[in-house]
């Protein structure tokens, strides 16, 4: 496990932060390699419902450690890079992440497969893979052109500069932009609300959203036959219940 990714629990929620404040959070394999076992975490351990991602002081991450990159290039699925994109792009609870200063390269694709993004005012992104002569990654070059169309999105891709969060909020990259001194608390608050509600609803639900079918009657069936069994369910049953007895519901015994 690498020291420089710290990790906490707090009502359902894992809380993971890149603490590499004197590399700019830049990435490391072994930083990769917790991350991704915090994902594992995630998926077996049914107390914890959702994941909220950060960095510290002025920075989430400035993206790879070059050094270490250029030493440890990928070199197929099982690289530590690789293995982590499966793993954020894969994940069936949701995903919260709080940017609070430099996203850079990674730092702004693994958003695009996060469910929540909130980013302080002061929050800069950049993807300049073109400009390291290299090409876009995490699915960046399917995502953000059926995101935002293709010229804005080879804006991004192509020229590479920076933007702020207020464009990227503009573009659909983020969520909401907040006070800087308040996103970590708007983050926390919105992962805790994702924590009380029904455990399954919320990834049947995430699921539907990343399913692969783009028609919309063979969706609207896909949608179908899960609603009809949700109906039943005891989530379903507590949430009803709740409602008709004018209570918050308790999902905290499902799992």
């Amino acid at each position: 496990m690498s020291e420089f990714i710290k990790i906490e629990q707090q009502d359902g929620v894992l809380v993971v932060r890149i603490d590499r404040p004197s590399k700019k959070n830049a990435l490391t394999l072994d930083m990769y390699d917790a991350i991704t076992a915090a994902f594992e975490r995630l998926s077996v351990e049914s107390e914890l419902r959702v994941m909220l991602l950060t960095g510290v002081e002025d920075s989430f991450t400035s993206g790879n450690d070059i050094m270490d990159f250029i030493q440890n290039p990928p070199t197929g699925e099982n690289s530590p890079v690789m293995k982590f994109l499966e793993a954020i792009s894969t994940a069936e609870k949701p995903i919260v992440v709080a940017v609070n200063g430099l996203a850079i390269g990674v730092g702004t694709t693994m958003l695009l497969h996060s469910d929540l993004v909130y980013a302080g005012k002061k929050a800069t992104f950049q993807l300049p893979f073109v400009n390291l002569a290299l090409v876009p990654e995490a699915a960046s070059s399917l995502i953000l052109p059926k995101m935002m169309g293709h010229q804005k999105a080879a804006e991004l891709l192509l020229l590479g500069d920076k933007f702020d969060a207020e464009k990227a909020e503009s573009l659909g990259v983020i969520t909401r932009t907040v006070a800087d001194d308040e996103l970590f608390d708007v983050a926390m608050a919105a992962a805790k609300n994702l924590a009380a509600k029904a455990p399954e609803a919320l990834r049947l639900a995430k699921g539907l959203m990343k399913s692969k079918t783009d028609n919309i009657e063979e969706r609207m069936q896909e949608e179908g036959v899960i609603f009809q069994k949700r109906l039943t369910s005891p989530e379903a049953l507590e949430a009803m219940t709740a409602f008709m007895e004018r209570r918050k519901p308790d999902f905290s015994k499902f799992d």
